[in-house]
């Protein structure tokens, strides 16, 4: 349900069309959800359906913009302030680490090696975009700053646990 709930808080910030959604995703919820463009356009034909959020305006080439409803703020609330299920942390990567005795020594010191790749690549992405932002201290940005913050630290994390991993990996297979 998180996707849902992504989108409107999007809205519950400003009315924007599915184009303007997509880009919200890449440039600031990237870090902790990524989306993409059939999911976002598919979540706002169901929450549309559901009365949460309604059609606000229409433009050129059929843009059309979405505002969120009363209905849709209450939802948002409710997920907001009661009891999370998503406490349950799963992650297809550690399910892969988990089984990587299967695999001859080498080629499981390589995936950890490949993970802690990706994660300094992508800490250094989330860097930059920490670096280029303006940060101007309005709650909406001060939230999307903790998060991206929760992004950079955690990425720096899984890479040094993968790069340890390996040589755990390397001493005891």
């Amino acid at each position: 349900m998180s996707l849902r709930h992504a989108v409107l808080g999007l809205l519950a910030e400003t009315p924007s069309s599915g184009y303007d959604l997509l880009k919200r995703f890449e440039s600031s919820l990237a870090a902790v959800w990524p989306a993409k463009q059939s999911q976002v356009y598919g979540e706002l034909a169901k929450l549309s359906e559901a009365g949460l959020i309604e059609v606000t305006g229409t433009g050129a080439r059929n843009r059309t913009e979405y505002g969120i409803t009363d209905a849709g703020r209450a939802e948002l609330k409710e997920w907001l302030t009661g009891p999370g299920a998503d406490a349950a942390y799963r992650s297809a990567a550690l399910l892969r680490v988990f089984f990587l005795w299967t695999l001859p020594r080498e080629e499981g010191a390589a995936y950890l090696k490949e993970f802690a790749r990706r994660n300094q690549e992508r800490n250094a992405v989330l860097a930059r975009v920490r670096e280029e932002a303006e940060w101007i201290g309005d709650p909406v940005q001060v939230c999307e700053w903790l998060a991206l913050e929760f992004g950079i630290r955690a990425s720096q994390s899984a890479g040094d646990w993968a790069d340890w991993a390996a040589e755990q990996l390397n001493e005891h297979l």
